[in-house]
């Protein structure tokens, strides 16, 4: 039985135009050896998996060919490129750095740097995983990097570029490699799926090319994987049972539920997708990214941004015209808000489940949003601005009562933190001289002035235990506190009595 070979290595580009996803990068480095102009250093760092190891073997494959062909690619065919094929090229020296990051390594790579290449014109050093070496062999090896022999090319490699010593970092010409997009890991899937005679569904392809998260290297060790899970029949039912993720249905069919305000089948679904062992997170962050593609595809300017298989895509673009966009911003940051407490929570169902039933009160009512708005009305049913509800709050410094009147505001709102206003209030003397205010009197006007005894009635208030708790509740809506404050400013010194903290 013949030997198998990972994917991951078999298609493996042996070429500048075979690298998929940094065009400009390769151009760059193509347009140097047609030039002539050859750094001594370079730098290739990114993420995993997107072509920095194989781009240096290229590289130093090509620099050395014998006959280059005119768009700067080896020609696979002289003495030195089928060296480099079979894997026996003395040329070229590849260095893991994550093993060999001592001073002695670095000592023994500086004294092979003198010997003169025996077929080519350079000796190429790929050091891979740079920035594991040590300080003291970074340092040992800033002179040799600095002026190496006119024959030696050194490539470093890495994925934490910042954990690199500026004074190497300024040595080499940096080339940063950025992750691969979607549709080029579907594409180059799909050339490998046809290769090895393998069935597809596009749409399972794309759901690996977002599981490998920009690496061709893990978007081909997916596909080996799901493959021999299939028997060679890729299809979107095996990917996504192969690889545990969520069906897009399970949102569509979430949100449809929010849409109409079905609190119930927003938890029976939950439910269903908790009993298959789905982690709350992952939910979560799930329908966080479901509510960005739909709001990404309402405006065309941003559906270049809409990375989803054709096969979803009319499904989302229908979903989302009938989802309005200040839904769609509500929706998302309490998503955002459950995903960042999700993990400190004791009881994560709940949370979950708390976070669809917001999500479906926000759907009912998009006005409030998820924040109670305190919805003030006049006692008799007449509807009055501000101002004039507030007009009666002036009073509250009478002499000796505090009266309602019938324009006095009342809560409408049963979730308001205003639980109730004000209504009959005892000073001194008879609860029925309440509602009797005197009239005639100089001092009924400004008592913070002119009156000696308010400070004892508001002692007198405060001993009153009842009246206490109606004032308290009264000040936690701020808006009127601050209003009545203004109006009267004697009544700071009230709130500080009671300790109370609203501003």
């Amino acid at each position: 039985m013949d030997n198998y070979i990972v994917s991951a290595r078999k298609y493996r580009p042996s070429t500048f135009q075979s690298v998929v996803g940094q065009k400009s990068l390769t151009t760059t480095l193509k347009n140097a050896i047609i030039n002539n102009k050859l750094a001594h250093a370079y730098l290739f760092c990114g993420p995993r998996g997107v072509g920095k190891t194989t781009c240096a073997r290229i590289f130093a494959k090509t620099i050395n060919c014998f006959h280059p062909t005119p768009e700067g690619e080896a020609c696979n065919e002289c003495e030195s490129c089928c060296s480099f094929n079979e894997n026996r090229s003395l040329n070229i020296h590849e260095l893991d750095a994550a093993s060999n990051n001592s001073v002695d390594d670095i000592r023994a790579l500086t004294e092979q740097v003198r010997i003169m290449p025996q077929l080519g014109k350079y000796k190429v050093y790929i050091i891979d995983e740079v920035h594991m070496l040590t300080q003291s062999a970074f340092n040992a090896f800033l002179k040799t990097l600095e002026e190496p022999p006119h024959h030696a090319v050194f490539i470093l490699a890495t994925t934490e570029k910042h954990k690199i010593l500026p004074t190497i970092l300024s040595r080499c010409q940096i080339y940063d490699f950025s992750r691969i997009g979607i549709n080029d890991i579907v594409d180059y899937l799909e050339y490998v799926a046809k290769q090895e005679n393998i069935s597809y569904e596009r749409e399972a392809l794309n759901i690996i090319a977002q599981k490998a998260d920009g690496g061709m290297r893990d978007a081909l060790s997916i596909f080996d994987q799901v493959v021999s899970f299939s028997q060679g029949n890729v299809t979107y039912k095996t990917v996504i049972d192969n690889l545990n993720v969520l069906d897009y249905d399970y949102y569509f069919r979430i949100t449809d539920a929010i849409l109409q305000n079905n609190v119930a089948q927003c938890l029976l679904l939950l439910n269903e997708i908790l009993s298959k062992g789905f982690d709350g997170q992952h939910i979560i962050s799930g329908l966080a990214l479901f509510l960005r593609d739909l709001l990404v595809c309402k405006d065309p300017q941003t559906i270049v941004l809409f990375e989803v298989g054709d096969a979803v895509k009319e499904k989302y673009l229908e979903l989302a015209r009938r989802c309005e966009a200040p839904f769609l911003y509500k929706a998302m940051e309490l998503t955002n808000e459950t995903d960042l407490s999700y993990r400190y929570s004791k009881n994560k169902r709940f949370a979950i489940e708390l976070l669809l039933i917001r999500l479906c009160q926000v759907k009912a009512s998009p006005e409030e949003g998820d924040k109670k708005k305190i919805v003030i009305e006049a006692i008799g049913g007449k509807n009055e601005s501000k101002e004039e509800n507030f007009k009666d709050f002036e009073n509250l410094n009478d002499s000796k009562t505090v009266t309602q009147t019938n324009n006095i505001p009342k809560v409408s709102n049963e979730n308001s933190l205003l639980v109730k206003p004000i209504a009959r209030v005892r000073l001194n003397g008879d609860p029925e001289q309440a509602s009797k205010p005197e009239t005639g009197s100089s001092q009924a006007e400004n008592p913070t002035q002119t009156d000696p005894s308010w400070e004892d009635r508001v002692k007198s208030w405060k001993e009153d235990a009842n009246q206490k708790d109606h004032t308290q509740t009264l000040f936690t809506d701020k808006e009127k506190y601050l209003y009545m404050v203004d109006k009267n400013p004697s009544l700071k010194d009230l709130v500080k009595e009671f300790n109370l903290r609203l501003d």
